[in-house]
């Protein structure tokens, strides 16, 4: 008897998620769309992730183990088992609207040309509520210097792609002894997930598109990654020198204001994490790697200087008073953030 597979396989890699974990998984059980498998890869958890994973019993679940090998790694795992013609990804502690999986799933079967359809994101904090912002990326037209140098996909909750493109960028694994197929690089700890969409940009003929509405609830966890600026400078560094052995005219032509927005996002997470000799000295590097960030997003960059120097000329709690009505100011209009800004939180 032949099996009908779904038409969407969700990947969820999870290690030591315990506080997140459920919700993650409940956002996924509660789309209305439901011809869909959710594959949750347990990386090597060492916390009460794996027991909580357990106690759902839904059906279209399938629970994956291994030894730890970071997030790309249990991405690809996740899409070597995967059975959809669809490959949607979850970190496991984001959260998705009920309609996300729909939505998504239409835009492909409207647009067949379409690789990679992603959506807008808002900002939760890490009790799940939302913080006022919406990350409100290019959605149309994208070309391969917009994933370069403002990233609209924005983060990993946010794209559903179609396996074939997945298919078009893998390569075999490094690993000695070993016969799989790789599709992030498993090198990467951080920025795997540009590295992936650049090589997708470049390599094939997919298009990028996204959807004009915040399907994705992206947390704002102040231990997360991110938090290593200069690790995550390092890792987006790597991810450039990658890109420029198969496209070197095109990264000599933009990398410098990529390099620019990247500095400026960094110095805004450095704000957030309330280091401000940091934060002046990022900003500075960004401005130094490309000016034109001053008037191609003026208010942006100039909030980022501006609270640089505050935090670094301020006592601390004068500055949170001035950021505090900063924010509650903010609050009362939509707020959009810019792609590349993932994490900035406040600021």
């Amino acid at each position: 008897m032949s099996v009908i597979s779904p038409i969407v396989s969700v990947v969820m890699p999870v290690f030591n998620v315990e506080p997140f974990v459920a919700q993650a998984i409940r956002s996924v059980l509660d789309q209305n769309f439901t011809d869909f498998e959710l594959l949750i890869v347990d990386d090597g958890s060492t916390d009460s992730s794996l027991s909580i994973v357990r106690s759902f019993s839904d059906p279209r679940i399938k629970v994956i183990h291994q030894t730890n090998r970071g997030l790309a790694g249990a991405r690809n795992t996740g899409i070597r088992c995967a059975s959809g013609n669809l490959i949607a990804f979850i970190d496991s502690d984001d959260l998705w609207a009920e309609d996300k999986l729909a939505r998504h799933v239409a835009h492909l079967d409207a647009n067949p040309d379409v690789g990679v359809s992603y959506s807008q994101s808002a900002f939760i904090d890490e009790a799940g509520r939302p913080i006022g912002l919406v990350q409100r990326p290019k959605l149309a037209g994208v070309e391969p210097v917009d994933i370069l140098t403002r990233n609209p996909i924005g983060n990993g909750s946010a794209p559903v792609i179609r396996r074939a493109a997945l298919n078009e960028i893998a390569f075999p694994s490094p690993r000695t002894g070993v016969v799989e197929d790789c599709f992030f690089d498993e090198s990467f700890r951080q920025s795997e997930d540009i590295e992936c969409w650049l090589r997708i940009a470049l390599q094939t003929s997919w298009r990028f598109a996204g959807i004009g509405r915040p399907l994705t609830l992206y947390r704002v966890n102040a231990g997360g990654l991110s938090a290593n600026l200069d690790a995550q400078y390092e890792s987006w560094k790597r991810a450039i020198d990658k890109a420029r052995l198969y496209a070197p005219d095109f990264v000599a032509e933009f990398e410098g204001l990529a390099r620019a927005y990247q500095l400026r996002y960094l110095a805004r997470r450095a704000v957030r994490m309330r280091d401000g000799e940091k934060a002046l000295a990022l900003v500075g590097r960004a401005l130094e790697s490309d000016a034109s960030i001053l008037w191609k997003e003026p208010r942006r960059t100039l909030v980022t200087v501006a609270a640089a120097i505050l935090l670094a000329g301020l006592p601390r709690q004068t500055f949170e008073r001035i950021e505090s009505r900063a924010m509650r100011g903010l609050r009362f209009r939509p707020t959009a953030v810019r792609s590349s800004d993932t994490r900035a939180g406040a600021l």
